[in-house]
């Protein structure tokens, strides 16, 4: 399960990043909005099983309040995925 949850915090990082640095200046600049719809979607579909995995560990591990916070609010801040797998992941 870990591993999983690794591996989802790995690719919600990478989609909003794909997200904020491609598909939304494609957007304001080549005023192409696919690359947003696409790539959004799919940030969408990665960010909700980010926030359900959270879930299950507060649960599993038994996170404080705080700790679990900052694991959710870590998926809305660019790179915040890759140091709560630093962090609160091994």
């Amino acid at each position: 399960m870990l591993k999983l949850f690794k591996s989802v915090a790995f690719l919600e990082g990478i989609s909003l990043l794909a997200l904020l640095f491609f598909a939304m200046p494609m957007k304001y600049v080549l005023h192409s909005t696919i690359y947003v719809e696409i790539i959004g979607m799919v940030h969408g579909i990665l960010f909700i099983a980010y926030v359900s995995n959270a879930i299950r560990y507060k649960i599993k591990l038994n996170w404080n309040f705080k700790t679990f916070g900052i694991v959710c609010l870590a998926s809305i801040i660019p790179f915040g995925t890759f140091y709560i797998d630093k962090k609160y992941l091994n």
